[in-house]
């Protein structure tokens, strides 16, 4: 049943994948602003550990290659308020 499968990041982002490559579509790109929306619950969970924007920034660095600022997450995080008010 659909309801007692849940999809890891990996096997999600390969489904999109594979979706768009059979739709002749280009890679998604996402810019600052969606890419932090996106991420905005792993940000407020590394706050809840003590890590700092600046220290955040550095670990989207790290494994994007991309330089984000404090002032970036600051800028586009989303509240968890804002993030959760469209789920049922």
């Amino acid at each position: 049943m659909a309801d007692d499968i849940a999809f890891t990041l990996p096997e999600a982002l390969r489904a999109q994948k594979h979706m768009r490559d059979a739709l002749g579509l280009g890679e998604e790109r996402f810019p600052v602003p969606a890419f932090i929306n996106m991420v905005s619950d792993e940000i407020e969970q590394l706050r809840n550990a003590g890590k700092t924007d600046g220290e955040i920034a550095a670990l989207v660095e790290e494994s994007s290659g991309h330089a984000l600022t404090e002032a970036d997450i600051a800028r586009y995080y989303t509240p968890a308020e804002d993030r959760h008010s469209n789920e049922h």
